[in-house]
């Protein structure tokens, strides 16, 4: 399976432990470097697809300001389906970074 870089950066900030969806937004923003930027419905959608598959789940919910927070963590499905992919990418890296450049040619400007 691979995993969309959203949906890994989502994945890659529950490593840590359980947290909201907000809390996840910004933790996927930091790991990426901010290359990946979620709006809410993005999120949640990608939260419930997660839960379906079995790699994340609600472990705890409050109310704030009248609202529903959800709390979310990785399941051991999401742990292995992570490491998975991170190997993956891994190993994909190595083909250009460990192989020599056997020839470049400049392009010169026209």
């Amino acid at each position: 399976m691979t995993i969309r870089e959203p949906t890994y950066f989502t994945l890659a900030a529950l490593m840590d432990g359980a947290l909201h969806g907000y809390a996840i937004i910004k933790r996927a923003e930091g790991l990426s470097g901010g290359r990946v930027r979620m709006a809410a419905g993005t999120l949640y959608a990608a939260l419930d697809r997660l839960a379906a598959e079995g790699l994340i789940r609600v472990v705890d919910e409050e109310i704030v300001n009248g609202r529903a927070r959800r709390y979310y963590e990785l399941t051991v499905e999401g742990v292995a389906a992570l490491r998975a992919e991170a190997d993956r990418m891994a190993q994909a890296a190595r083909v250009v970074t460990e192989r020599p450049v056997s020839r470049v040619r400049a392009v010169r400007p026209a």
